[in-house]
């Protein structure tokens, strides 16, 4: 279990999160465009409704974020399948920690909180992971997240493809 530094706080955010929010997202997406599969460019125009929406998803969906005092400087969102067939299974998204902050190890205290929330939902949680990225696939799979495919050219990033690494970590609680 990591510390958190004394001015960290991991909660889920709130409507009066979303300016912040959409900033930060528009960082990540500048920052590192080979991480997620919107572009700044589709992002940047998106109305506020709609970021208040991806901030604050409707539950159990959540987004959770790392506050430096009152500064947001990490995310990530769970979302809940929610159709019939599918509701066993919620997918991890849109992780981003600024750079100045992962020396901290938010990243893996923000994906601890999502697992504990899919946990307490007793679900398999799905996240993918550019293939390249070395220091992200490791942070995964120390967590307990298995492989179960990989997704050729999932990404085109400024003409360069890129694969993704699908990735499980099976929570559900035993069939009655």
């Amino acid at each position: 279990m990591v510390t958190l530094p004394s001015d960290i706080v991991i909660r889920p955010l709130v409507e009066a999160d979303a300016g912040q929010y959409r900033a930060l997202r528009l960082e990540a997406l500048r920052d590192s465009p080979q991480s997620f599969g919107a572009s700044i460019a589709e992002e940047e125009v998106l109305s506020d409704e709609e970021m208040v929406r991806r901030a604050v998803p409707e539950a159990p969906s959540v987004t959770f974020g790392a506050f430096a005092g009152e500064r947001l400087v990490g995310t990530a969102t769970y979302i809940q399948n929610n159709r019939e067939k599918t509701r066993h299974k919620g997918t991890m998204v849109a992780v981003y920690v600024s750079p100045d902050w992962r020396a901290a190890r938010l990243g893996r205290k923000l994906i601890e909180r999502i697992i504990a929330h899919a946990q307490a939902l007793g679900v398999m949680l799905q996240c993918t992971v550019t293939a390249e990225n070395a220091a992200a696939r490791r942070l995964y799979h120390s967590l307990g997240f298995q492989p179960y495919g990989l997704e050729r050219d999932a990404l085109c990033v400024d003409g360069r493809f890129l694969d993704e690494e699908l990735l499980v970590l099976d929570m559900r609680r035993p069939a009655k």
